[in-house]
């Protein structure tokens, strides 16, 4: 953050549409950088730190995919993925290396700007001095911290906030359409194969037995001992 201002990273090779995105960016009163290929993503990222990524998934050096997985490595932060594909399994390989939202192109700039404000809202929705305790499960909702015994989960910010959501409302079953609605702020016509692709993650760094699948409806968080 720089005097009070958001900074937002932007990943994009095509460098008009770069250009109107940084520009739309910053006149919403971002701080925004640019970045035209996977190397330089990533050494902006490290340096920089910034609050939220726009990332092209077709990159230069390497793509987007590796660039997410890398940044995410270091340091949880909310990435808004670009894609030319309309291949719904490439959407989710994006989702599971990382990314917290997508955009298909042709996109609208309008639209990319509310997506970036609708993330970072989610991010900074916190209880301060809070926490969630169910058995091993800590988390520390100021910190956005997780763990589970003495191991610490690095979760990106939508599988916290998918989390979070399920945590606060323990064995109650929650329907894949309210868990993208209330915790994703996608559109009724987004697939809800999303939801399946982050539950997926929190299975694998936090346990499989820590949520249970309903078919049919959805899932719930089984209280962990």
């Amino acid at each position: 953050m720089t005097g009070g201002q958001r900074r937002v990273l932007v990943v994009e090779d095509e460098l008009t549409i770069a250009e109107s995105v940084a520009a739309r960016l910053r006149a919403e009163g971002f701080v925004v950088d640019l970045a035209h290929d996977g190397p330089s993503a990533v050494d902006k990222a490290r340096e920089l730190r910034p609050d939220l990524v726009v990332l092209d998934v077709m990159l230069p050096g390497f793509d987007g995919l590796e660039v997410c997985r890398r940044i995410q490595a270091e340091r949880p932060v909310p990435v808004l993925m670009l894609t030319a594909r309309g291949d719904e399994t490439d959407l989710l390989v994006g989702l599971a290396v990382g990314a917290d939202d997508y955009l298909t192109k042709p996109f609208s700039i309008r639209e990319l700007a509310a997506r970036v404000h609708a993330l970072l809202r989610r991010v900074e929705r916190v209880s301060a001095g809070s926490r969630i305790v169910l058995g091993e499960l800590r988390i520390d909702l100021t910190e956005r911290r997780v763990h589970r015994g003495d191991a610490e989960a690095h979760l990106t910010p939508t599988e916290y906030d998918l989390l979070v959501f399920l945590a606060e409302r323990p064995r109650a079953v929650q329907a894949r359409e309210r868990l993208l609605n209330e915790v994703c702020g996608w559109h009724a016509g987004a697939s809800s194969r999303t939801v399946d692709s982050h539950v997926k993650a929190l299975r694998r760094k936090l346990g499989a037995d820590l949520i249970r699948t309903v078919h049919g409806v959805g899932y719930a968080l089984e209280v962990p001992r």
